[in-house]
């Protein structure tokens, strides 16, 4: 498997998968998906429908049906219908936003 070398942490396989949502930051899109396997950094999901034309440079992974459990995410690889994403800390928002020059506080 591709990247399987360059997983940092203990992967969590679920044997019929997660069910999840995916979701565009600015809320313009949204795809069904199924959490394979997950870890403390990232994830791989199967993802129901075509995900070409979305904005997967940055997306949202929502967890629950209520929108309150979700992870920033950003895309790794893409193998078929799955794909490989990488959660992004709150420190890492703060770096890209500090880079473009907008106050990050704001």
């Amino acid at each position: 498997m591709a990247g399987a070398e360059r997983r940092r942490g203990d992967r969590v396989v679920f044997e019929r998968g997660f069910a999840a949502h995916m979701m565009g930051i600015d809320g313009t899109w949204r795809r069904d998906c199924v959490m394979e396997d997950v870890s403390e950094t990232g994830a791989k999901l199967t993802v129901e429908g075509s995900v070409e034309g979305l904005h997967l440079k940055e997306f949202f992974l929502l967890l629950s049906s209520t929108g309150l459990a979700y992870r920033r995410c950003e895309l790794a690889w893409v193998n078929g219908d799955q794909i490989g994403v990488n959660f992004l800390k709150q420190s890492d928002k703060k770096k890209k936003a500090a880079k473009r020059g907008e106050d990050a506080d704001a």
